[in-house]
């Protein structure tokens, strides 16, 4: 990232400085003086690695590096004149006394604190632009499984003659568009429609504004205009309307009385054609140097090790993020590269008084018994990046690495489900007073949870091995919205928390770096308790959430990573949405065809990703292989932009081209007793088949 120097603060510009007429006369321009010496600091969570450097960013925990001596003046800039006749006479009077009380000095002498005096605000901006086309096809993997429990449900448009209820449909296809024969009339739609297929494209412009006050100040933010819009789903005279829990589309009417004649888009606003604004803030907070390490404070990114336990999300291609409302302090040893980081964390307040018949008012929680609290401490050792390359460049090993520790807890609960803003029995937290007509509803929830994560790095010249650990031990007392279950355990004392999982990545580089042998390990922990029970999904997909009635013991134990962590494109990203109660083998091999300095670059990659169930019984099939699935992609960067002036470092145009397939195995398959059923009323219908997906990735990051 550019950083905003004290040279290009203090510069004439109308994005940067304003002028009094006063100030405008002519005068000498004297040499930037020094920045004062900073406190030793953290390094910066936003610092870019070098080629030789490539570096998990830490947990939003890291701070910024120090400050440096600001550097001359930009090309185009001119700097502000520091001399005497540039202090306003009339808008800062005591700066002017100030100045006649000093003792005579030369013209390129300048006072520490009028660089502060003069400075102005700076926005430095960064972010990206994406479009994002997908094709999917057969995600349902040839099962034929009701909407509710499936894997991946069916094409909406698809209506298969099948043994279970409710998957025919009407007559809306012909036979030639249903795949049964030539007669392609409209007249003749007498067919049910068949496809397997769904596609679409979707856009995100997201910016990160940061607002530089000073050299140990700052202010930042992410804004996302458009976040995933499906391009094509606001058409003009399209609406929605309350419906129930939900919404229902409002008939056309006007000059639209036909969806086929809408010929533009509107902005997306939430309940009035569509579910999201067009703008949603994500992130603001601020941080501040002291003289003993950097204070953070607002709603900020997470991040940790690899990734698989808090992960910003911050990816080119990433759709999850981890967001803390926190309030965080760091330290360290800066001549042994060793942080400390203590924060305490707003994961959840349950009731406010927020309320729409006082908009203007400062809500407050209603109560702290539901709060859910959380407390992290963290210390590690990371070299900067600049310093690690000069020793790998020196043949010397380098060791990074570190422990994050969370504490969380809850005693009772606001979870149920209800009627919204009612706030009473089950109803929702937002929107509540201080003073409902009927009581609130708690339920008593009882947990806590210690969650320790390690992460390991090593490197040596061209070579990376990394880890990182995470397990999670606790206790809950009642696991259900409503009357206690701590009895009703298996064991009759409430349940444990006793979760697993690990990432390993090992790199290999060659060929002047443009050769990359990689290989890639998971494993998230499963629960043996957890039967699928016939459903098409098992317990691991999203309809599985982990709480079900458990048959053998106590303990929940299904570990789930971070979404953001990806491995493969149509397995875990799409039907299992994470790496959960699975674990994988993944080797890969990437190669730049064309690879330069300024970081423009063309090349391609190839992996191949073996899954099984860590628990065969929560696998739909009943088995613990899943499947095997093939990616590979091709991909440019071009060199524009300012961030793009290395290797590791994405800018400008970006591109790629990407086709992954997956071949399911017994795990995604039927049970034995319901395959042979199925064969009775469908013959063939018990067989799988493989998924397809092929991704365009544009975009323009700056």
């Amino acid at each position: 990232m550019v950083k905003v120097s004290l040279s290009f603060v203090l510069a004439v510009s109308p994005l940067l400085v304003t002028l009094s007429a006063r100030a405008q006369a002519p005068a000498p321009t004297p040499p930037a003086a020094p920045t004062p010496p900073a406190a030793a600091a953290p390094p910066a969570a936003d610092a870019e690695p070098t080629e030789d450097a490539e570096q998990p960013e830490t947990e939003g925990a890291a701070a910024p590096a120090p400050a440096t001596p600001p550097p001359s003046a930009p090309r185009g800039f001119t700097p502000l004149p520091l001399g005497p006749s540039a202090v306003p006479s009339s808008s800062d009077a005591g700066a002017a006394e100030q100045a006649k009380a000093r003792a005579p000095r030369g013209e390129d002498e300048v006072y520490a604190e009028e660089w502060w005096s003069h400075a102005r605000p700076a926005l430095e901006l960064h972010g990206y632009l994406r479009v994002r086309s997908e094709w999917m096809y057969n995600f349902s993997l040839g099962r034929v499984d009701a909407r509710t429990n499936a894997l991946w449900p069916m094409p909406a448009d698809n209506r298969y003659s099948a043994y279970r209820v409710g998957l025919t449909g009407p007559a809306l296809c012909t036979a030639s568009e249903a795949g049964v024969g030539d007669d392609d009339s409209p007249e003749r739609a007498t067919q049910a429609c068949k496809t397997k297929s769904q596609a679409g494209a979707n856009l995100r412009l997201r910016l990160n504004p940061e607002l530089h006050i000073s050299d140990n100040l700052r202010v930042l933010t992410q804004v996302d205009l458009l976040d995933n819009l499906v391009l094509g789903s606001t058409p003009e005279g399209y609406g929605v309307e309350p419906l129930g829990t939900g919404y229902s589309k409002r008939p056309h009417g006007g000059y639209y009385p036909l969806g086929a004649f809408e010929s533009t888009q509107a902005p997306p606003s939430a309940g009035i054609n569509g579910l999201r604004d067009s703008v949603r803030v994500k992130r603001a907070w601020a941080e501040y140097m002291t003289p003993v390490g950097q204070l953070r404070f607002g709603r900020m990114p997470g991040h940790w090790g690899l990734g698989i336990l808090v992960n910003a999300g911050d990816n080119f291609d990433d759709d999850y993020q981890t967001v803390s409302d926190r309030l965080m302090f760091v330290t360290g040893v800066k001549s042994w590269d060793l942080y400390i980081v203590g924060a305490w964390d707003f994961q959840n307040e349950g009731l406010t008084s927020d309320s729409l018949s006082l908009p203007g008012a400062q809500p407050y929680d209603l109560a702290q018994s539901d709060d859910v609290d959380q407390y992290v401490v963290a210390v590690m050792r990371r070299q900067p990046p600049e310093k690690q390359a000069a020793a790998l460049a020196r043949g010397e090993v380098t060791l990074n690495g570190g422990a994050y520790v969370v504490y969380r807890s809850q005693r009772l609960s606001h979870d149920g489900g209800g009627t919204a803003g009612t706030c009473a029995v089950g109803g929702a937290s937002i929107g509540c007073g201080p003073a409902p007509l009927t009581p609130y509803q708690f339920d008593r929830r009882g947990a806590q949870a210690w969650i320790p994560d390690a992460w390991f790095q090593l490197r040596y010249r061209k070579f990376r091995f990394e880890l990182e650990a995470v397990s999670v031990q606790g206790t809950i007392e009642n696991t259900l919205n409503g009357p206690s279950n701590y009895l009703t355990a298996p064991g009759g004392a409430g349940w444990k928390i006793a979760q697993y999982g690990i990432a390993t990545e090992l790199e290999q580089k060659l060929v002047e770096d443009r050769l990359r042998l990689q290989f890639g390990f998971g494993y998230a922990s499963g629960d043996p308790d957890l039967d699928s029970g016939g459903r098409g999904g098992g317990s691991l997909t999203p309809n599985g959430d982990g709480l079900d009635p458990q048959r053998g013991d106590n303990v929940i134990s299904t570990f789930r990573f971070h979404p953001s962590y990806r491995v493969d494109m149509i397995l875990h990203r799409q039907l299992l949405t994470r790496v959960q109660g699975t674990y994988y083998f993944r080797p890969s091999v990437e190669y730049d065809f064309m690879r330069k300095q300024d970081g423009q670059r063309f090349g391609g990659n190839l992996a191949g990703i073996w899954t099984r169930a860590s628990r065969f019984m929560q696998a739909p099939g009943h088995a613990s292989d899943l499947g095997l699935e093939l990616n590979a992609s091709v991909y440019f960067q071009s060199k524009d932009g300012a961030l793009n002036d290395g290797l590791e470092r994405p800018g400008g145009f970006i591109a790629a081209l990407q086709y992954g397939v997956l071949f399911p195995l017994a795990g995604l398959g039927y049970q034995k007793l319901e395959a042979e059923r199925i064969e009775r009323d469908l013959p063939g219908g018990s067989e799988t088949s493989l998924a397809q997906t092929a991704r365009l990735l544009l975009g323009a990051q700056f």
